[in-house]
């Protein structure tokens, strides 16, 4: 169901989900503090778009959408797309990322990838956001689902795709009205579609471990969209789109900005910081001739598996948070604040442009939905105030605990 279409309602919500949504308003947040110098707060620079375009052409960035020869600008890529693809609301789907599940199938075609620690800070997990599938039979491994994945997802009103959950902390939301979700059958979830998932028995036979052999078939899928009657559009007339991509007769080249051609989201392999990215210590090289930021991780190319070509994006966005892991939790689940107001980079065209970040929640521990709360992230130039643009392609999102910011070498 359409975030911006829900009725005002109230849903029973775990005690677990109120300790994940309180805290998280501006007014609360608390930047890192370096050994050394003391940050200043984290401002908003700029009010909550409305729910209409804010954008004309004229002003370097694509505005309302309009169809060309059968194409739409994409909303998660700027991209031109079949118009059947860029009003297609897209599926988030959970994708391990631990050095035992690679290499990973279908990553590549992913618009839009999250990446961030996992319990205990041990590892990261991905959640790639995809809108154009339509030449994958599957995706794999698929794994379960983290609360500040889920909550990312609703940025993009994205059908979300697991198997598997950290219940106490996903299950009140992922089990409201406020998700779609097309989830495997496990405990803790109430909403199942066991026929887009299945086992990798080619995986199973190399001797993978169970969990990482698990696969999500795209025809699988679309029968759990059409069992369920998910909405499968956007609602094109009022829809604002969360990421803000510069016109074809634009380049955001941010040229007063420092130059950067190496980023290491969580430090490099010379470091050693329990902050998730220290297993496989993954890196972005920027490419001037093509402009793209080629992935390392675990000291090799970063590969997909379907192609046998190693990812690349357009933009890549580190984004701080603040949070801790959960109190008296043995397992060591991260409670990451993904709502409020923080800190970040923007890494575009060989630039780092320091970032503020925004985003309220339209529903509070209660899970009350507020129609009138903008929902989405977004980002801004922390220099200028302005809301940033990126150039046309894929993007890369890196939650960094803020605990740990120093590590980050760009």
């Amino acid at each position: 169901m359409h975030l911006k279409k829900i009725a005002k309602k109230s849903v029973y919500l775990a005690a677990a989900l109120a300790v994940v949504i309180t805290g998280c308003s501006p007014s609360d947040y608390q930047p890192h503090q370096d050994p050394v110098e003391t940050s200043s707060p984290v401002t908003d620079p700029s009010p909550s778009p409305g729910s209409s375009n804010q954008y004309d052409p004229g002003l370097m960035a694509i505005g309302e959408r309009y169809e060309k020869d059968g194409k739409v600008e994409s909303y998660l890529t700027g991209e031109w797309v079949d118009s059947e693809v860029a009003y297609r609301r897209p599926m988030a789907v959970m994708i391990p990322n631990n050095r035992n599940a690679l290499p990973q199938y279908g990553i590549s075609y992913a618009d839009v990838i999250y990446e961030a620690p996992m319990e205990k800070c041990s590892c990261t997990r991905l959640m790639g956001i995809f809108q154009n599938y339509r030449d994958l039979e599957y995706i794999e491994p698929i794994r379960s689902s983290r609360h500040y994945f889920l909550l990312e997802s609703l940025s993009y009103d994205a059908i979300y795709c697991n198997w598997g959950l950290a219940a106490a902390y996903v299950g009140p939301l992922l089990n409201s009205d406020l998700v779609d979700n097309v989830s495997a059958s496990v405990s803790g979830v109430n909403v199942t579609a066991d026929e887009a998932f299945s086992r990798d028995k080619e995986r199973q036979e190399l001797g993978y471990s169970l969990e990482y052999t698990g696969l999500m078939t795209i025809e699988g899928y679309n029968s759990a969209v059409a069992r369920l009657g998910y909405d499968t559009k956007y609602p094109t007339s009022d829809y604002t789109f969360p990421l803000v991509f510069a016109t074809d007769a634009h380049l955001a080249e941010y040229e007063s900005y420092a130059d950067c051609n190496l980023i290491y989201p969580g430090g490099n392999s010379n470091q050693s910081a329990p902050n998730g990215y220290s297993e496989l210590n993954p890196y972005f090289e920027y490419n001037a001739e093509d402009r793209l930021y080629y992935r390392y991780q675990n000291g090799a190319p970063h590969i997909d598996e379907y192609n046998g070509e190693q990812v690349a994006v357009t933009n890549v966005i580190i984004k701080f948070v603040s949070g801790d892991r959960f109190e008296n939790d043995d397992l060591g689940y991260m409670n990451f604040n993904v709502a409020g107001v923080g800190e970040g980079v923007l890494f575009t065209n060989g630039k780092s442009i320091p970032l503020v970040w925004k985003r309220d929640l339209p529903f509070d521990e209660n899970l009350n939905y507020d129609s009138s709360v903008y929902a989405q992230t977004r980002y801004y130039d922390a220099k200028t105030g302005d809301e940033v643009i990126l150039n046309k392609g894929k993007t890369w999102v890196c939650l960094v605990w803020d605990k740990y910011k120093t590590f980050t070498i760009y």
